[in-house]
C-alpha cells in the first residue's frame, strides 16, 4: 500500500511511477506464465463470489434460526419488522396489495394514512423506492405461486449483502494486488458481525440497502484512483461511482451526511496534492505560498458551503434536519439543550459513544492490533508525504531528479481509503450508529495492508531485515497464520450460533393487532408511540397519527404532542391535543409509562416533563426553573376508568403490555 524505492528518471511527466514494487519490467523471467496469472484471476474471481453467497446464507440462516421465520403466522412476521423496519415495509405490503401499480403509485403519492389528516408525498417524503421498485419486479415477475411476498423482500436483502462482502472483497484485492487480502476481509466481515451489520434482524432498515451500494462505490472510486487507467477504464469506472452513488442516495434519507464526509476526504486529497495530477491538482509554488494557498482555499470552501445551505434553506423553507444540528451542538457540548427532538437522541445508546465492549470484539478477532499499525505506519508516510507535496511543485509521480533517490511516495487509492477511514473512525467513534459505515471499512483496510508488498518493504526496511525473500515470506504467512487462528478460535462458534433454534414470541403484540383487525374500522385513527404505530400501520392498515420516520418538522411537532400522553397534563387538554390530529383511539404502553430502561433524565417521560417545564419524578436534581405539576400522570391516571377521565376516554383493550381507550364522541360526554 505504501512503499519506499528507488526511482529511476523517467521521460516526460506521468502521474505515476512506471514500475511499482509489484509491477517489475516484463521480461520472461519475472513476470511468469500468463496462463498462471488468469487462472489466479479466475480463481480470485470464483472464492470472492463465493464468499458473498456464504455471507448471504449465513445471515438468512441465523434469521431463520432466531425466528423460526417460516414456521410463525405472517402477523408474527410482519411483527418481528420493529419500528421504523414495519413501516418502511408497509408500503411494499401496500403497493402488493394495490390493484394496480398505477393505483398504488397514486396511493402512495397521496397518503392519508400514514400520517392523520395530512396527505403526503412518501416517495418525496421517504426513502421507499426500493419498496416500489421490489413490489413491481414482484408483479410483474409472477412469483405469486412460487414465493411468498415477505421471502422475496427478505432474501433481496440478504442478496444485497452478497454484493457487500464482494466490494469489500474487490477493493482489497486492489489495494493489496492479491485476492487472499479479499477473502481475509470477508472473514473478518462474518466473524465481526456484531459490529459490522445489523441486518439479520433489522432488514429493512435504510442501511442494509444502501450500504452495499457504499462499498460498490468505494471499489469504484479506488479503481479509478488507480494509476495508468485507459480511457475506457476510467470511462467505466466513473459509470460505475455514478450509478453505485445514485443508488446509495435514493435509498438511505441520511446519505447527504455520508457523502459530505466522503467530500471531505477527496477535498482534502485535492489539498495536500495526493491525487494524479490529470483528476485533480493543487496550484504550485513554494511551500509558505502553498500553505497559505491552502488555507484560504479551506476558508473559501467552508464559507461558501455554509453559505449556500443556509441560502437554500431560508428560500424554500427547509427545517427537516434543524433536529439533527441541535442533537450535534448538545452532543459535543456547544451548550445543554431542553430540546425534546434532540434529547430523544442524545438519550439513545445508539447515538452515544462507541462502547468499549466493541473494542474487545474487535482485539478477540485480531483485527484491532493489526489496524493500529497499519494506521500508524500509513498515518506517518501520509504526513510525509503530503509535507514533501506542499514543498514541490510536481506531484511524487512526476519527474524526479536524474540522479537516483530514496523517495517515499503513497499511492492515491491507499491515500483515499485512509483518509475515508479516518474520518469514519472518528464519526463511529462519537456515534455508536455509524460504527458500521466504519468497521467493515476497517476489515478491508487492515487485510489490504497485511498482504501488501509494499506495506512489509516499507516495515522490513525500517528495521534493516529488508529482503525480496522476507517480503514474501512475511506478506503471505501473516494472513494464512491469522486465517488458522480464526479457524481455532471461531469455527466452533459459528457451529453452536448456527444450531442455535429459537422462535419468535410476542403473544401481547400479536394480540392486540388481531383486535385491532377484529373490532375496528378500516378508518379508524391510533395514536401512540413512533414505534408501535409503524407495527400498527404495517399489521393492520389502520391509520396512524405518527411514525419513526422522524426527518420532517411538522411530524416531529406532532410527535411530541401526541407523546403527552404520558406527560402530566389534565385529561380534556390531552383529549382535545388527540381529537386535533383526528384520533378514535389511543395505545398506552406500560413499557413507557413505567419505563427503566433508561437512567432518569432521559426516559421519556422526563424528557416531555422537562420540555413541559415540570419536576421529573424520583429522587434527584431538578432545574431550579421547573415546577411541578398540579395534574399526576395521563398515563398511569387513565387506568383509574375514574372522572375526569372516564369522561373523555373509555377503556375497550387491555392485556400485560398494552392499554386501549376510545376517545368519546361529545355526545357521549353529556
Amino acid at each position: 500500500m505504501t512503499f519506499l524505492k528507488r526511482r529511476r528518471p523517467v521521460k516526460g511527466t506521468e502521474e505515476h511511477p512506471r514500475q511499482q514494487e509489484d509491477e517489475q519490467p516484463k521480461d520472461k523471467s519475472r513476470s511468469g506464465p500468463t496462463a498462471i496469472k488468469h487462472a489466479a484471476l479466475v480463481v480470485g474471481g470464483f472464492l470472492g463470489l463465493f464468499l458473498g453467497l456464504v455471507t448471504s446464507v449465513y445471515v438468512t440462516t441465523l434469521h431463520e434460526n432466531d425466528l423460526w421465520f417460516s414456521s410463525i403466522q405472517e402477523v408474527e412476521r410482519e411483527i418481528s419488522f420493529r419500528t421504523e423496519c414495519g413501516l418502511y415495509y408497509s408500503y411494499y405490503k401496500q403497493m402488493l396489495q394495490a390493484p394496480t401499480i398505477i393505483q398504488g403509485l397514486k396511493e402512495l403519492m397521496y397518503d392519508n394514512r400514514t400520517e392523520s389528516r395530512r396527505t403526503i408525498n412518501l416517495l418525496k417524503r421517504m426513502n421507499i423506492y426500493q419498496e416500489v421498485f421490489l413490489s413491481i419486479l414482484y408483479r410483474i415477475l409472477s412469483l405469486q405461486n412460487y414465493l411468498e411476498p415477505v421471502y422475496f423482500y427478505v432474501y433481496t436483502v440478504f442478496g444485497l449483502q452478497a454484493l457487500y462482502v464482494i466490494s469489500l472483497y474487490m477493493t482489497s484485492w486492489l489495494l493489496s494486488g492479491t485476492w487472499i487480502s479479499g477473502a481475509l476481509a470477508a472473514l473478518w466481515y462474518i466473524l465481526n458481525r456484531p459490529d459490522t451489520t445489523r441486518v439479520e434482524f433489522t432488514i429493512p432498515l435504510r442501511e442494509n440497502w444502501s450500504l452495499p451500494f457504499f462499498a460498490l462505490q468505494i471499489m469504484a472510486i479506488t479503481y479509478y484512483l488507480r494509476p495508468q487507467l485507459k480511457p475506457f477504464q476510467q470511462r467505466l469506472s466513473l459509470s460505475l461511482i455514478v450509478a453505485s452513488t445514485f443508488l446509495f442516495c435514493i435509498t438511505w434519507q441520511f446519505n447527504q451526511f455520508i457523502l459530505l464526509i466522503q467530500a471531505v476526504a477527496l477535498f482534502s486529497l485535492d489539498c495536500l496534492n495526493m491525487v494524479p495530477a490529470s483528476k485533480k491538482n493543487l496550484k504550485c509554488g513554494t511551500f509558505a505560498i502553498r500553505v497559505a494557498k491552502l488555507m484560504l482555499h479551506l476558508i473559501v470552501v467552508l464559507s461558501l458551503t455554509i453559505l449556500t445551505n443556509n441560502i437554500i434553506k431560508r428560500i424554500l423553507g427547509l427545517e427537516s434536519d434543524e433536529h439533527i444540528f441541535k442533537f450535534l451542538k448538545a452532543k459535543f457540548g456547544f451548550g445543554a439543550t431542553r430540546d425534546f427532538d434532540a434529547k430523544l437522541y442524545l438519550c439513545e445508546e445508539a447515538f452515544g459513544l462507541l462502547p468499549h465492549d466493541t473494542f474487545q470484539r474487535l482485539l478477540h478477532t485480531l483485527i484491532l492490533p493489526l489496524y493500529l499499525l497499519v494506521l500508524v505506519v500509513t498515518l506517518i508516510v501520509a504526513v510525509i508525504v503530503a509535507i514533501g507535496n506542499l514543498g514541490n511543485c510536481s506531484t511524487p509521480f512526476q519527474n524526479l531528479p536524474v540522479k537516483e533517490e530514496k523517495v517515499i511516495v503513497m499511492r492515491p487509492d491507499v491515500a483515499y481509503n485512509l483518509m475515508h477511514n479516518v474520518l469514519f473512525g472518528l464519526l463511529a467513534l462519537s456515534t455508536m450508529r455509524m460504527k458500521y459505515l466504519w468497521t467493515s471499512h476497517v476489515c478491508m483496510v487492515s487485510s489490504a495492508a497485511i498482504c501488501s508488498h509494499h506495506f512489509w518493504s516499507l516495515n522490513l526496511k525500517a528495521i534493516r531485515l529488508y529482503s525480496p525473500q522476507w517480503v514474501r515470506a512475511v506478506r503471505f504467512a501473516v494472513p494464512i497464520l491469522i486465517c488458522i487462528y480464526l479457524y481455532r478460535e471461531f469455527w466452533p462458534k459459528v457451529m453452536a450460533e448456527l444450531s442455535d433454534l429459537r422462535e419468535f414470541y410476542d403473544p401481547d403484540t400479536v394480540e392486540l393487532m388481531n383486535w385491532i383487525n377484529m373490532n375496528t374500522s378500516r378508518d379508524a385513527v391510533f395514536a401512540g408511540s413512533m414505534q408501535l404505530l409503524a407495527g400498527i400501520k404495517l399489521c393492520t392498515g389502520r391509520t396512524i397519527t405518527n411514525h419513526p420516520h422522524y426527518e420532517d418538522k411538522k411530524l416531529r411537532d406532532r410527535t411530541k404532542q401526541i407523546y403527552q400522553i404520558y406527560s402530566k397534563r389534565p385529561p380534556d387538554e390531552v383529549y382535545r391535543i388527540l381529537r386535533l390530529y383526528g384520533t378514535n383511539y389511543i395505545v398506552v404502553e406500560d413499557s413507557i409509562c413505567y419505563e427503566r430502561r433508561h437512567s432518569r433524565g432521559c426516559r421519556l417521560r422526563d424528557l416531555l416533563d422537562i420540555a413541559n417545564g415540570h419536576v421529573m419524578d424520583g429522587s434527584g436534581e431538578n432545574d431550579p426553573d421547573l415546577k411541578t405539576s398540579p395534574y399526576p400522570r395521563f398515563c398511569d391516571e387513565i387506568k383509574s376508568t375514574a372522572p375526569p377521565y372516564s369522561t373523555y376516554f373509555s377503556r375497550v383493550f387491555k392485556n400485560k403490555t398494552f392499554h386501549v381507550y376510545r376517545l368519546k364522541k361529545k355526545k357521549e360526554m353529556h
